[in-house]
């Protein structure tokens, strides 16, 4: 949230609703945009906005936005699942604590590229941006630049690494090109 505007409300909605339909068989779709009206908070500033629940919505925090700087990234293989937003991360928290003196990590699930710890990434080759086909999170920022056809979906294995020269991270939170770094930066 920035300023006390929502972004990307539908796109929330849909991802919200998917989750509780998959997780939790509920059919009844919620209107998040409703519920957030009712809440109580700060319109100066940039928030996330978390909603934690189950069947039901336990709660709802809005919690002061500062962006990492992210100018290195080590690369991690791990056998996650990370589907859905869960609000237990100990196993990326854990992955995280292996990027040694860089500022995040890049998951390689069996050999594909997927995401960074919060982030999706995109990958520069040609006049265009490509993503993982498989990443641990499809992100509300990386769907909305799917379907606007800014950035398109490819099988990127490790050994493909070497055919971009940037890679640009971004989240709900982190505008696409907010962050983009040489791919040189990407260590093993």
């Amino acid at each position: 949230m920035k300023d006390g505007i929502f972004e990307n409300m539908d796109l929330h909605n849909e991802r919200f609703n998917n989750s509780r339909k998959s997780l939790f068989n509920i059919n009844e779709p919620v209107a998040l945009e409703r519920i957030l009206e009712l809440k109580e908070y700060n319109k100066t500033g940039v928030f996330k906005c978390r909603v934690v629940y189950d069947q039901e919505i336990v709660k709802i925090e809005f919690v002061p936005y500062v962006r990492k700087q992210v100018h290195s990234l080590k690369i991690v293989s791990a056998e996650i699942d990370y589907a859905y937003k869960y609000e237990d991360r100990t196993n990326i928290n854990k992955l995280l604590e292996l990027r040694g003196n860089c500022d995040d990590i890049l998951i390689v699930k069996k050999g594909r590229l997927t995401d960074t710890s919060a982030a999706n990434i995109a990958f520069f080759d040609n006049g265009r941006w490509y993503t993982p086909l498989s990443p641990l999170l499809k992100g509300i920022k990386r769907e909305k630049l799917l379907r606007s056809k800014r950035i398109f979906e490819e099988d990127l294995m490790l050994r493909d690494l070497k055919r971009f020269k940037k890679a640009a991270i971004f989240s709900t939170m982190v505008e696409f090109g907010d962050i983009i770094i040489p791919v040189v930066n990407i260590l093993e």
